[in-house]
């Protein structure tokens, strides 16, 4: 006996015939029966499914007359038993289509999990083509609004995974019409517009692929009131930087596959699959969090080489390693692709976590404690979430002995650190942050220095090809120079760049050429060079926030701590320290020592201007002015 449920509800006997059954409320009780596995459906469910919350008084009676009419058309092959409070369906050896689908798509995913892609493109296919339609489409409207959300929503991720495995073989022009569809469809599918970002930028069209992000993220602004999610966000970040390439990320999670996993659909009868609720993955899964590659690293092959070096000892010594710079600097880009390089060295899996929201605010380590036991398949007690303690116990224990990479991005200071650092020194830990750690040894410290005109160009010329930089070299050059050796704002700039292929070079120079709106003009999208470094601003304490933007007023050249309590009416010594103190916040760069042995300090161009332009309200947004 066939049972079919991905479409109109059917049976059908071994020979092919389609058994003739009458009615939505008799489909509706077959389907509720094939739904349950086996188990129990109660009168109180069925008559629910049949008429809602207005249930006529004889409504056992006419259940027990459609129980009557099925075991009629059904034949002895098939038991329908009567067992309080309701009824069972017994159907050993049936075929079920629902069934079938489970268990194609519980072994696509797997596949697809396994890097074994054309395998599990074929297996998802496979899957998908069971469906004839919309599920359940002759039922009750009761049942359809019950029960075909999930089947659906189960429907939808077998999909994106069959999309994730053609995108992983190079089937980007194929799927780009289908995802177009597909997103106009479903909008607020996260997803399906990575997906969809992925192929647009693999044909070419990094516009439209920017265009994409951008109008989904207006969508969910709309219509949710949220921003994109992390799996879109990184796709965006991919995109800038030239990350998507196939190929490019051998060791990195297909795009989108951080994206929440849905519970898969129930099986029918006699159903192997898993139930709804139940993941298609072993209860532990090794976590893969690291985001999508940056692209090129263009200046940091040397910096690159150490961390791999690194990373990869295994010398029984804890392996904690700092990259600091200032932000922009291209800190969380060389993090993620050493991580991504040394991935193979840890089996147990690689985790990452930005500390910090999105408007700058640290979050507290507990917070992050919790996400991570969640990524480890150890969601903490809700008794646990505001014991930092015990999170750190639960934490400690569970990283013990682990092989684990765990990437913190935009510390803030030690004691944020400190408590997310895990037992034993199996695993490793690579932060990145503006300030220097205590924790972290100056020997396992990488600080990046700003790009250099060289360094500068070449980056620029991988983002929007040497030949249309060779085509004006001088208006080249003063790109570079405005962007001051930040390759966040070379990024931006080729960004820009990028989506304009019809502007000459020198227009976007010209625009950049005065200091009163560049740093508004080094903006794309949501990617500011302004919103990043106001964020290291807003940590400041008045002394240095004072110094800072007492100081913007004066040129470019290095200046000793005595010139700058001559400005700032202070003593020396506060004048030095808060020096020091922007210097450790990589807001300000030593720049040697005079003739009298003092130490010089140095603007970057870029922050001097942001100085210069900061109100109380840039430094601390709950200020009235």
């Amino acid at each position: 006996m066939d049972f079919r449920l991905l479409g109109p509800i059917e049976a059908k006997r071994g020979s092919g015939a389609t058994i003739p059954l009458s009615g939505s409320k008799v489909h509706t009780v077959l389907a509720a029966l094939l739904l349950s596995e086996g188990r129990v459906v109660s009168d109180a469910r069925l008559s629910a499914l049949l008429w809602g919350w207005d249930p006529p008084a004889t409504a056992s009676a006419q259940i027990y007359t459609y129980m009557s009419r099925l075991r009629k058309h059904l034949g002895p092959e098939i038991e329908i038993v009567r067992r309080q409070p309701g009824y069972v369906l017994r159907a050993p050896g049936a075929w079920i289509d629902l069934t079938e689908f489970d268990r194609l798509d519980r072994l696509g995913r797997e596949a697809l999990a396994d890097r074994r892609f054309d395998e599990a493109g074929t297996l998802l296919r496979d899957a998908l083509d069971l469906w004839r339609g919309t599920a359940l489409a002759n039922a009750t409207e009761q049942m359809i609004e019950a029960e075909l959300p999930r089947l659906e929503e189960a429907r939808m991720i077998a999909l994106e995974s069959r999309i994730e495995a053609d995108l992983a073989v190079g089937r980007h022009e194929q799927v780009t019409a289908e995802l177009t569809g597909l997103v106009a469809e479903h909008p607020v599918r996260e997803r399906l517009r990575a997906q969809l970002m992925t192929a647009l930028y693999r044909c070419g069209r990094q516009a439209d692929a920017l265009h994409t992000y951008y109008e989904g993220r207006a969508v969910l602004a709309d219509q949710l009131g949220v921003d994109p999610g992390e799996a879109l966000g990184s796709t965006y970040q991919a995109v800038l930087g030239g990350g998507l390439g196939l190929g490019a990320s051998a060791g990195s999670p297909p795009a989108g596959a951080d994206a929440p996993q849905a519970p898969a659909a129930r099986g029918g009868a006699g159903s192997t699959a898993p139930a709804a609720g139940t993941a298609a993955v072993p209860s532990r899964a090794v976590p893969a969090m690291l985001p999508a590659p940056y692209g090129e690293f263009t200046g940091r092959r040397a910096e690159l080489a150490g961390l791999r070096a690194r990373l990869g000892r295994e010398d029984g010594r804890p392996r904690r390693l700092l990259i600091t710079g200032m932000a922009g600097a291209g800190k969380t880009a060389l993090a993620v692709r050493a991580a991504q390089d040394c991935a193979a060295h840890f089996p147990d899996g690689q985790l990452f976590v930005e500390l910090c929201h999105p408007d700058g605010a640290p979050k507290e380590p507990a917070e992050v404690l919790v996400r991570l036991l969640r990524a480890l398949g150890e969601p903490p007690p809700a008794s646990a979430f505001g014991d930092l303690e015990e999170l750190v116990r639960l934490y400690r224990t569970r990283t013990s002995g682990a092989r684990l990479l765990l990437v913190l991005d935009g510390a803030v200071g030690d004691r944020q650190v400190a408590p997310l650092l895990p037992g034993g020194p199996e695993s490793a830990v690579l932060i990145t942050s503006q300030a220097r750690l205590a924790r972290v040894a100056g020997a396992d410290t990488t600080a990046l220095a700003l790009v250099d005109e060289e360094e500068g160009l070449e980056l620029l010329a991988s983002l929007v090809g040497r030949g249309r930089l060779d085509a004006d070299p001088d208006a080249a050059d003063d790109l570079v120079a405005y962007c001051a050796g930040l390759p966040l704002a070379l990024h931006v700039t080729g960004a820009r760049l990028a989506a304009r292929p019809h502007w000459p070079v020198a227009r976007l120079a010209a625009r950049l050429a005065d200091p009163g709106t560049r740093l508004a003009e080094l903006s794309y999208g949501d990617v500011s060079v302004r919103e990043a470094l106001v964020h290291s601003v807003r940590r400041l304490e008045e002394p240095e926030l004072a110094a800072l933007t007492g100081l913007a007023d004066g040129d470019a050249e290095p200046f000793c701590a005595q010139y700058a309590a001559l400005v700032l009416g202070t003593a020396e010594e506060e004048a030095e320290a808060a020096l020091d103190t922007l210097v450790d916040r990589a807001l300000l760069e030593l720049s040697g020592l005079d003739s009298q042995g003092r130490p010089l300090y140095r603007w970057n161009d870029l922050v001097r201007l942001l100085a210069a332009s900061l109100t109380t309200r840039d430094a601390f947004p709950s200020a009235v002015l």
